[in-house]
């Protein structure tokens, strides 16, 4: 229950929208009430009974309290006018004035009900609407290492099918604990002021459907963790072999991915068909039980009416009808428990997200830091990840002046992509420091620091868009000029005018209707457009062919031009006019020099990397 809470704190600021869907529903109730009772006297005149008040009623007002007499005699006055105006005439008139204030009820009460239904609606979708973003804003908080952990497909589930989740059970509550309370209300003083015996009677049926409903539903928490759980799977691979769809074809693995899939979904039906039946049971059993005690009803309310003569027949059937009026509002409530519980194991698994505290983020008191001057410092500086105690990084110590470039080596694994990972902040050292013009780098704001960076990776990350908005990704104002310039100094200007629409071409998820030269080109023109004094370029070239290689370096030599470069390096000979270059090996330093002086050293694991590359040649 307490999941759930968390859920309706949501609703805060919705608080009008609630107020007016609750005023509605108020008077929905009350007009389907008033709809009801409006019978007595349209069968009355249909069976020309006179408008006597039964023998039970006579005895109840006669044993009242003093303190109720006020009441009793506004009851009266109203019930006095009422008659007078609409048992006036004659009977063709008086089945003309009960006709048409029940065609007014009836007309107000669905004018009021939809207007229930919408502001409830408003209510409701707006808070999953802030529910959803604000674990969409709370997964851009979190560290690099958080996504290492957790797969895509799981991520996208719990935002999407978990708050769905959370959102049709909300839907079905509110609409429920709103609207089917006052409903029965209304219904139940109708059948007390008719027969307080009969309505008592018929009551009996609630503590039974309590206890049977509860059991369901702690049967139903349980289950629909475990149908999340499933769907989060499901979500995953199909995310993994829509991305890797090359891969799966290349392989032929085709038929394995369809079992897989098959048995992934086979699960999950499996789980959703026992859900249902669960779910199910309770508003069926609660019916049974209510025909059975109707059924007893109606022999008893029968003696009242044709034995004591307590009862008026049509009143009687007004009775009846107010009664079976409320059984569908508890069925409805019946289900509540079973939804709340439903809502709350989709709703935990959302909230794991915002309850992960972010371990990457600003002191109460950060430093501004609007330009690089001086220098980028790691002091003895070493990394592992959280589920691993092995240092993929150690005791690094090394400077870099502003302006320079230093260029990292190194066989696969020995720690360069992690090395630079910790310049932005999207890990944080686990032992020594970094510092950016004397002040640690966990002092100066992260937003500060990621703006005097610009980086371009191997795998090149483009989004869905035009060729224009990738370019100026990360700046809300960018003139036609400046996206050209760009994109002329990466080399990527004439091929963008060959695409069919030019700049307003779409490119494609990750840029797949581009080449590999030219979605990295265009990664460049979007370092470049952003113009940062500080760049990381992560084996920008390493998989492109000759003639791509050619153009983007070209483009990457201007975009490292007057800039402090950090230039992790596959192939060694774009690094030759590197000023440094650093060799590292499982995490440590061996090597550190320019590139002849590295050359120069024969055991040096430089020379071997160098003369594996160009042992052909």
């Amino acid at each position: 229950m307490k999941t759930y809470l968390r859920v309706l704190s949501y609703i805060k600021p919705f608080r009008k929208h609630l107020a007016a869907s609750i005023v509605f529903t108020i008077l929905y109730a009350v007009l389907n009430g008033a709809s009801v009772t409006l019978t007595i006297p349209l069968l009355d005149t249909l069976f020309g009974q006179s408008q006597t008040v039964p023998t039970e009623r006579v005895i109840q007002k006669t044993i009242k309290a003093p303190a109720l007499s006020v009441v009793d005699n506004l009851e009266e006055t109203i019930t006095t006018t009422f008659k007078e105006i609409v048992f006036s005439g004659t009977q063709n008139q008086i089945i003309f004035k009960i006709c048409l204030l029940l065609f007014i009820a009836f007309s107000l009460k669905n004018i009021f009900g939809y207007l229930q239904s919408y502001y409830l609606a408003f209510v409701e979708q707006g808070m999953i609407r802030d529910l959803r973003n604000e674990a969409y804003f709370h997964l851009h908080k979190l560290p690099m290492s958080y996504f290492k952990n957790e797969k895509t497909g799981n991520l996208i589930s719990r935002v999407t099918n978990d708050v769905y989740a959370v959102q049709t059970s909300v839907s079905a509550v509110f609409l429920n604990m709103v609207r089917e309370p006052f409903s029965i209300l209304v219904f139940l003083l109708i059948a007390l002021t008719i027969s307080w015996r009969l309505t008592l009677f018929s009551l009996l049926v609630l503590p039974l459907s309590a206890g049977i409903i509860g059991w369901i539903g702690l049967k139903l928490r349980k289950q629909t963790s475990i149908l999340q759980g499933k769907m989060s799977e499901i979500t995953t691979t199909l995310h993994e072999t829509i991305t890797g769809v090359k891969i799966v074809k290349a392989f032929g693995m085709e038929d394995y991915e369809n079992k897989k899939f098959s048995a992934q979904t086979f699960s999950f039906f499996k789980t959703i068909l026992k859900i249902n039946r669960i779910r199910n049971a309770a508003p069926h059993i609660t019916e049974v039980l209510s025909v059975v005690v109707g059924c007893v009803m109606i022999y008893f309310g029968g003696q009242l009416v044709l034995v004591e003569k307590t009862l008026n027949a049509s009143e009687f059937i007004t009775f009846l009808l107010a009664i079976f009026q409320m059984m569908p509002p508890i069925k409805e409530l019946s289900s509540v428990n079973n939804r709340i519980q439903e809502s709350s194991a989709a709703a935990e698994r959302v909230f794991e997200i915002l309850d992960t505290e972010p371990r990457i983020k600003n002191v109460e008191t950060p430093v501004a830091k609007n330009d690089f001057e001086h220098q980028i410092e790691f002091e003895n500086v070493s990394f592992h990840y959280d589920d691993s105690d092995e240092l993929i990084l150690e005791s690094l110590n090394i400077t870099v002046e502003k302006g320079k470039v230093l260029a990292i080596v190194g066989s696969s694994g020995a720690g360069k992509t992690t090395m630079v990972d910790l310049i932005p902040r999207f890990y944080d050292p686990t032992s020594g420091r970094i510092i950016l013009d004397g002040t640690d780098l966990k002092e100066v704001r992260i937003e500060d620091i990621r703006k005097l960076m610009g980086i371009v990776t191997q795998e090149t990350i483009l989004f869905n868009e035009t060729v224009r908005s990738n370019i100026s990704y990360g700046i809300e104002k960018c003139s036609e000029e400046k996206i050209i310039a760009a994109a002329k100094a990466a080399n990527a200007h004439n091929f963008v005018l060959e695409l069919p629409n030019g700049y307003d071409t779409i490119i494609g998820e990750k840029g797949t209707k581009l080449s590999g030269g030219q979605r990295q080109r265009l990664s460049i023109a979007r370092a470049l457009l952003k113009n940062p004094p500080i760049m990381i370029l992560d084996e920008a070239t390493s998989a492109l062919d000759n003639e791509s290689e050619v153009l983007v370096q070209e483009a990457i030599e201007r975009l490292m031009a007057e800039r402090t470069t950090f230039v992790i390096a596959h192939r060694l000979s774009t690094i030759r006019n590197a000023d440094r270059i650093i060799v590292l090996d499982k995490g440590k330093i061996v090597q550190d020099g320019k590139h002849d002086d590295l050359l120069a050293q024969e055991s040096g694991i430089y020379r071997k990397l160098y003369e594996l590359q160009f042992r052909d040649q």
